[in-house]
């Protein structure tokens, strides 16, 4: 793929991806909200609702990304090469996701948001965040984005599967959704412990802090998943506080 092409390509992708959320919920897409089908299923692990104001900030990261990769001093950026192809997968993925989703095929829709999710995971990895220096430019309209995306797929991924499992009548196994539900938020603590710590990826920590909260709000009265939560969110703050302070400790000049 030429360079002029792919930078288009993603350009189109993300304003294609735009749109078709946007239509998700002002047609409706299928006659109903993204909203309106998950709340058919009555699971703890989902956020309250204005925790999904985070698109915005996603979609608003992407189109920075989409414009910066179209400079001319990045066609030849060997990372955004590395990932031009990946980023139009995920877009489809994430068009694929809307679309299954809005019409109550949750099976496709794990599909979907599973490929999304590698394909996040493969953007991450290639534009390799907290792992070389970068510009300033490049790590806020390339990393941070990214970072944000890719966080809250995660916890996306997670809520799908537990509407997934609710659809197809899992027994979980004998143990209480009360139970796997704090596992869960457990799981997905200790995933972005994994991702963001040997990164100092304080934007990652930032949206699993926003998720954890955005499900204790929702799950008051549920005692036990709004205490672990409530836990969850206060850790990811610290450790994002923790990172934050240790990546601009290292990007101050020391006296020589």
């Amino acid at each position: 793929m030429g360079d002029k092409v792919r930078q288009i390509l993603v350009v189109a992708t993300v304003l294609a991806v735009i749109v078709v959320n946007i239509l998700a919920d002002t047609l409706p897409i299928g006659g109903q909200t993204t909203g309106a089908v998950a709340n058919q299923f009555d699971v703890y692990f989902f956020p309250a609702g204005y925790a999904f104001a985070i698109w915005s900030v996603i979609y608003l990261g992407l189109v920075a990304f989409a414009v910066y990769q179209t400079l001319p001093n990045q066609r030849d950026n060997p990372r955004l090469r590395r990932v031009g192809s990946l980023v139009v997968l995920t877009g489809l993925a994430n068009i694929a996701w809307i679309f299954c989703w809005h019409y109550e095929l949750f099976s496709l829709s794990m599909l979907a948001i599973l490929t999304l999710l590698g394909g996040l995971i493969a953007i991450y990895l290639g534009l390799q965040v907290g792992q070389i220096p970068v510009s300033t430019a490049e790590k806020w309209l390339a990393h941070v984005p990214f970072s944000l995306y890719l966080a809250w797929v995660t916890v996306a991924t997670i809520a799908n599967a537990t509407i997934w499992l609710t659809y197809l009548d899992w027994g979980g196994w004998g143990i209480s959704p009360t139970v796997w539900t704090v596992i869960m938020i457990m799981a997905g603590l200790a995933i972005a412990v994994g991702v963001s710590l040997p990164r100092s990826d304080t934007a990652y920590l930032l949206v699993i802090a926003w998720a954890c909260t955005a499900i204790a709000v929702r799950q008051t009265e549920v005692t036990l998943v709004f205490a672990a939560a409530a836990v969850a969110a206060l850790l990811a703050v610290i450790l994002a506080v923790t990172t934050f302070r240790n990546d601009y400790r290292e990007s101050v000049p020391r006296p020589t």
